[in-house]
């Protein structure tokens, strides 16, 4: 069986807390129990310092890892916290890494990661992108020498809420089967692109360039549910619905899924992405990135950061976008479901999660945070009650 993200084989135990103390905190969690955000930054802070990074970058990762989960993408969330500790423990990523600036030219710049972690990079990246958009009205930033770097709209988020349009993608893994091929050519190279709106609407698109991101994959295993015709390639390299064969084969099909159906596209999205990335930054680039599950050689992902000040193309964008926005919701809806813009379901997800109180996981997640726990020897996480079921 594919080894996977939450029943990866267990690191050595360091702890000292019971496992009846863990399961005294977080038995019987369903959906009446949620986890406060500010634990779920604790918890994931706690376990990377153990695994050897400063306060700060633990903090770092730990808010964008809630933030992931706390707009709906699971995949991308606590999900990934092994997977970090990992690459930390066996040093194939740095700990003690720090970005820092090669090239610096008026508003573009070129940054390396030095093989830190990505999240840690990619705000770095983010930051300076904003401070030239305040300065030329653009910004524009690349990486390399990077490793995953979380949720996309993360960052563009961060120009967001400094009233700047954000933009950033990264490449991956060759994941992809190129249309007409069976062969992994380029990454999910996702990208993101987001804008807010005069009245506080806002336009915040994140998507991968596949059909889907491996992180739903793995999702499907750990609920035990098969995936969606279109999303994957199997063993026999035709698509499959079966989530373990698909995450053995980590064979992903471009955005459109067969090429009668548009998948072309997506392809061209991708390597778009890849142009930005890793051509641009001079990083490792389409199948030459390392194999997901290879862990003998250094990611050196491509990364790119635009911030984009809107005022400076003249007065009007954010109402005007406001405007366009109202108009497409309200066009004739053609089933009993709402018409959406990107960044709704994330806003919905986010309400739910104050009205909650908390972050609802599923009970297979906190059972594998439970033996986490333990096993890096911090404190479970607490969980209370929904404050609306």
């Amino acid at each position: 069986m594919a080894r996977r993200l939450l029943t990866a084989t267990k690191l050595v135990s360091r702890s000292s807390i019971g496992v009846g103390t863990i399961h005294r905190t977080m038995a019987s969690c369903g959906t009446s129990q949620v986890v406060p955000k500010e634990e779920v930054v604790r918890f994931v802070r706690e376990c990377l310092r153990k695994a050897g990074t400063s306060e700060k970058d633990g903090q770092t990762v730990g808010h964008h890892l809630m933030t992931a989960d706390y707009s709906g993408h699971f995949s991308h969330g606590m999900n990934r916290l092994r997977m970090y500790v990992q690459d930390l423990e066996t040093k194939i990523t740095d700990a003690h890494a720090k970005p820092r600036i090669v090239n610096d030219f008026q508003a573009v710049a070129l940054v390396t990661g030095d093989n830190g972690l990505g999240h840690v990079v990619g705000k770095f990246c983010m930051e300076l992108a904003i401070e030239k958009a305040k300065k030329f009205g653009i910004g524009m930033v690349t990486a390399r020498s990077s490793n995953h770097y979380g949720i996309c709209g993360y960052y563009t988020r961060m120009a967001m809420d400094q009233g700047l349009i954000g933009f950033t993608c990264t490449n991956t893994s060759p994941m992809m089967a190129a249309t007409r091929s069976k062969g992994k050519g380029l990454g999910t190279n996702p990208l993101s692109l987001g804008m807010t709106a005069s009245d506080g609407d806002r336009f915040h698109l994140d998507m991968a360039t596949t059909a889907v991101a491996l992180g739903k994959i793995e999702l499907a295993i750990t609920k035990k549910e098969p995936i969606p015709p279109g999303w994957a390639m199997g063993s026999d390299g035709k698509v499959t619905t079966d989530s373990e064969d698909a995450y053995k084969t980590s064979l992903l099909m471009p955005l459109g899924g067969e090429e009668q159906t548009s998948g072309y596209k997506g392809f061209g999205l991708a390597l778009m992405v890849e142009v930005l990335c890793g051509i641009l930054s001079g990083g490792q680039f389409g199948p030459n990135v390392r194999q997901w599950k290879d862990k003998k050689r250094v990611a050196d992902l491509g990364q790119c950061f635009m911030a984009i000040n809107p005022e400076a193309f003249g007065p009007g964008s954010q109402e005007r976008l406001s405007i366009l926005l109202k108009q497409l919701r309200s066009l004739p809806p053609a089933t009993d479901k709402p018409i959406l813009v990107a960044g709704d379901p994330e806003r919905a997800a986010m309400e739910r999660v104050d009205e909650n109180g908390g972050i609802s996981y599923h009970p297979n997640q906190l059972k594998d945070a439970e033996e986490f726990a333990e096993q890096m020897g911090v404190e479970p996480m607490k969980v209370v009650p929904a404050k609306i079921h």
